[in-house]
């Protein structure tokens, strides 16, 4: 009974406690109102989809603020695979960052947040694939883990169980929630949950169809439902459709900002499984009292509050409340009971304006460190509260016994010492090694949440009137920014230590050493230890070690290594640890900071790749023009190029003059607003005997069409699949054999794809130099497209060197570098290794 308590304890944390790193909640009277109406409504509503931003937060808003009813978005990948227009970050700092845009659009549309342990591999065009790297078992099991625990009974998902929906993770999303409608109320299915769940039955399941798919649908249709999104909210002040615009907003990274919208709004539901509902979504589902036992009365009691709230007084109705929350708690325990004492609890406070904040002296400790929390609790009502005590975690307790006064604030401090037990703040699905397609999870009770529990969360134990509450407060920080501020961020627990290696790939084209510099930093004062390195096997490096001295927390020092690679080609991992009392830490630290997301904290190993190839290079300044953010600069840096980040202002005819070839980062043609200004310039330098490199863009949004010097058009065709076959169209021409020549070897080892949005129409003057396809599909020529304008070279290239480079692939280096030489004879050339044959 404990361990099923635990589970119900856990989701109910999720649902109703204090938003981690956000400020205290402060309802207007509005939602309050809001809130209160939702108490009379007993039905839930699961959206299910594969990625962050395949959620319709139309519907979403509708079903949570219009049809009032728990509504939740089952995302069964993080994005991990995505691209990212917001800054570098890909692969698990970008699945991070999109993880906390759900919540932040869940915050916006009144959702909540589910995932499953899939990862986000990347493109994929069949289910096939999609459940074999997914492991099928394992996300199946967490979809029927989802149902089980969030219990809808009604399950909607975005896309079709076929091939219109167009990506194979999109299609096994439908597919599993298909399966998994079926397998939840099968009490022989994955029995191990049971112990804490109890098997459910939803009643219906619809596929919200796309226009993409169904460009004709009117609504007419056989089984199909239509339901208006776009009507007005009058408590609100907005439509839902507005509501979702907003909502949609928050997936900043994927550049799908939205300007909300009045007036009809229609969305068709097509029936899948289950009860067919002729005219609405919750038809024949009681969403009413009546369906618990002894919960007649209740409807009744809410109704009364609801005509009694004053929006000018809300804490008036705190009696009300409080015989709401009485009739509540002597209901049998079961599943709606957990959730409305909680959403009563969440209302109370609401509407005395209860303000509950704890937050610490630093935004990190160490365990063993000790810690100054600040505790703010006031009362703006005139009801009477008494404050009897407050547990800090398991740390300590402070007995008040203090009532608190209309509007008279309490504050006090607490000393605390993080216990030696505690774990680090790492987001749980990334503490353990996982594979392609899965993250390890092993605590069931964590698969399906979104994010960690906070570090730290405080109990306040009240008495209102006679009755206890209890009110869950996380430990957050808390400082005023001279521009914006109030400002807040979460309360991490981390190592003592953290190693930064300066660079995530060392290139060593020659037997010369090259000095590995990193960086360590304290999480603790007082430090003192031992820094060395584990390398690969035939790997040197001196000294052996350093000894690492730190007086203070946060202070940070570099130490440098000589690292000798082996005379033959290899590849493997550097890893830096720490010796630090009896432990070793091997852990470094990323930060990842966005305006429109909390602060969040990462804590990979702290490791690099490091490559011994043979290579050569032409040419030495080379210039890049960002565009939505990538490694690629440092990676040149690594083969010896000097590379000039350029600004818009440098951009001139006389600056690309000194170049030996300009380069154009990803997405630079989507991001980039004034491209459009320079884009002739940057063709004249062409023209004149430059080389240019265009790497990919999509077709939508280009800020300049006027981008190559002869007609070439985007496409969103792509090659999924990282070890399908190349074929070298041209193996005579340079830019495959100078001044390296490049052989089927070095496309071997590519990461999560070859290429993507490759060009599908190009001008007789362009020469495609590669071909590829996924298994099955048409040839793909235009990858890697060159052609010679005036005295100079264009090439346009959808491969995916942003990917490739920082991953340390040697071949990708070797091609990506014959493309930076491709016409460069200037004597400074510098050489490097010799050719691979």
């Amino acid at each position: 009974m404990k361990q099923r308590f635990y589970f119900v304890a856990l989701l109910a944390l999720f649902a109703f406690s204090e938003t981690k790193a956000q400020r205290p909640s402060k309802p207007d009277a509005a939602h309050i109102l809001l809130k209160l109406k939702k108490l009379n409504f007993l039905g839930t509503a699961l959206y299910v989809a594969a990625h962050p931003d395949d959620e319709n937060t139309r519907l979403i808003a509708y079903l949570a603020n219009g049809r009032l009813a728990r509504t939740a978005y089952l995302s069964l990948t993080r994005g991990d695979g995505g691209q990212n227009l917001v800054g570098p970050e890909i692969r698990e700092g970008l699945g991070v960052i999109r993880t906390q845009e759900l919540l932040a659009a869940r915050r916006m549309d009144g959702g909540q947040q589910f995932f499953s342990r899939a990862n986000d591999f990347g493109y994929s065009k069949s289910t096939e694939e999609t459940q074999k790297i997914w492991n099928r078992e394992e996300v199946l099991s967490d979809v029927v883990w989802v149902f089980r625990k969030f219990k809808p009974d009604v399950i909607i998902t975005r896309f079709p169980p076929d091939s219109r929906a167009g990506h194979g993770h999109h299609t096994t999303s439908a597919i599993f929630a298909e399966e998994a409608f079926k397998l939840a109320g099968d009490p022989d299915k994955y029995p191990d949950q049971l112990k804490h769940v109890d098997t459910w039955k939803p009643k219906r399941l619809y596929t919200n169809t796309g226009r993409w798919w169904n460009p004709d649908m009117t609504g007419d249709e056989p089984g199909v439902l239509t339901v208006d999104v776009g009507q007005y909210n009058a408590l609100l002040g907005e439509s839902y459709t507005e509501i979702a615009a907003r909502s949609r907003s928050q997936h900043k990274s994927q550049g799908f900002g939205s300007t909300g919208s009045r007036g009809e709004s229609k969305e068709f539901l097509e029936f899948r499984v289950g009860n067919q509902a002729k005219k609405d979504l919750f038809e024949g589902i009681d969403t009413s009292w009546k369906k618990v036992k002894g919960g007649g009365d209740i409807e009744k009691a809410v109704l009364s509050a609801i005509d009694q709230y004053d929006p000018s007084n809300p804490a008036a109705i705190v009696p009300l409340l409080l015989t709401i929350k009485e009739k509540i708690t002597t209901l049998q325990d079961g599943h709606w009971k957990a959730i409305k004492l909680q959403e009563v609890d969440v209302l109370l406070k609401d509407v005395m304006g209860l303000y509950l904040e704890v937050t610490a002296n630093d935004h990190t400790a160490a365990p063993g460190e000790k810690i100054v929390l600040n505790v703010e609790a006031i009362n703006r009502s005139s009801n009477g509260i008494k404050l009897k005590s407050i547990h800090f975690a398991d740390l300590a307790d402070s007995t008040v016994n203090t009532l608190l006064a209309n509007n008279v604030r309490m504050q006090f401090k607490k000393e605390v010492i993080i216990p030696e037990s505690f774990t680090d703040s790492q987001p749980y699905w990334l503490k353990e090694k996982g594979s392609l397609g899965m993250y390890r999870v092993e605590e069931l009770a964590l698969r399906g949440t979104p994010e960690n529990t906070p570090a730290l969360m405080t109990t306040f134990e009240m008495d209102i009137y006679g009755n206890a509450i209890t009110f869950q407060v996380p430990v957050v920080y808390k400082w005023n920014d001279p521009v914006d501020g109030e400002l807040y961020r979460p309360f991490n627990i981390t190592p003592p230590v953290f190693v930064n290696i300066d660079d995530l790939v060392y290139i060593f084209p020659s037997e010369e050493a090259k000095e590995v510099v990193l960086k360590v930093k304290s999480g603790k004062e007082k430090l003192a230890g031992e820094l060395y390195l584990q390398l690969p096997s035939g790997w040197k490096c001196t000294p052996a070690r350093h000894e690492v001295q730190l007086e203070r927390k946060g202070e940070e020092k570099k130490y440098s290594f000589s690292v000798f690679p082996p005379s033959q080609q290899s590849t493997g991992d550097l890893k830096a640890v720490v010796s630090l009392e009896g432990q070793t830490y091997d852990n470094s630290l990323q930060v990842v900071e966005y305006d429109h997301i909390p602060t969040q904290m990462l804590l990979p190993k702290a490791t690099t790749r490091l490559v011994k190839i043979d290579i050569e290079r032409k040419g030495d300044l080379v210039g890049y023009i960002q565009g939505a953010g990538d490694a690629v600069p440092a990676a040149l840096r690594e083969i010896g190029y000097e590379v000039w980040e350029m600004s818009e202002e440098d951009i001139t005819p006389e600056n690309l003059e000194k170049l030996d070839a300009v380069i154009l980062g990803i997405r630079a043609l989507n991001t980039n607003d004034r491209i459009s200004f320079y884009m002739d310039d940057l063709l004249a330098y062409v023209k004149k005997g430059g080389t240019m490199i265009t790497q990919y863009n999509t077709s939508r949004r280009l800020k300049t069409d006027n981008f190559a010097p002869y007609p070439l058009k985007l496409s969103r065709a792509r090659v999924a699949e990282e070890d399908a076959t190349i074929r070298i169209l041209n193996p005579e021409h340079p830019v495959m054999n100078e001044p390296n020549k490049i052989t089927q070897k070095d496309f071997d080892g590519w990461v999560q794809e070859r290429g993507l949005y490759f060009p599908g129409e190009w001008d007789e003057r362009y020469e495609a130099i590669l071909s590829s396809n996924d298994t099955g599909e048409d040839a793909r020529d235009g990858g890697l497209l060159v052609t010679k304008y005036g005295e100079g070279y264009y090439i346009y290239s959808g491969y995916s060197w942003f990917r490739e480079l920082p991953a340390g692939v040697p071949g990708a280096f070797r091609l990506f570098v014959n493309m930076v030489s491709l016409g460069n004879e200037k004597p400074e050339q510098i050489k490097y290794g010799h050719n691979q044959n």
